[in-house]
């Protein structure tokens, strides 16, 4: 298939598609040039999209999508190497959750002190006292 198809087949752009394939995430599996050097993308291509949609999803870089992937072709890495991936993988999911849960605490205590100084101008002033002294 061309490139418009499978654009169109996956929500991807014909950019993001090119850049996968000279980033090295498709092979001779995925990817031929035809004589008149055309793209022609096999349907497994469409498989290895969807995988790098969710390993991008879980926060993978460029270079550990490259490595996961790698694995995934020639099973490389031990059920303990990938278990030890995984577990790295959710303590740095945990730290970035903890960081948007403050961000979203500081941000509900602006939203209720804007709005306490719009009805209740001595609440907002106390929301603030109480706020420097925790």
């Amino acid at each position: 298939m061309k490139i418009q198809e499978l654009a169109e087949k996956t929500g991807l752009s014909a950019h993001t598609i090119r850049f996968y394939e000279k980033e090295g995430l498709f092979d001779s599996r995925h990817v031929r040039r035809d004589e008149n050097y055309y793209r022609n993308y096999s349907d497994e291509v469409i498989e290895r999209l969807k995988l790098i949609k969710k390993f991008q999803g879980v926060g993978c870089s460029l270079s550990e999508l490259k490595e996961v992937l790698q694995d995934h072709d020639t099973n490389t890495r031990t059920n303990q190497q990938v278990m030890e991936w995984i577990s790295q993988k959710i303590g740095e999911i945990e730290r970035k959750r903890d960081e948007y849960d403050q961000m979203l605490d500081t941000l509900h205590f602006m939203l209720e002190y804007r709005m306490a100084l719009e009805n209740d101008p001595q609440k907002a002033h106390s929301m603030l006292t109480v706020r420097h002294t925790e």
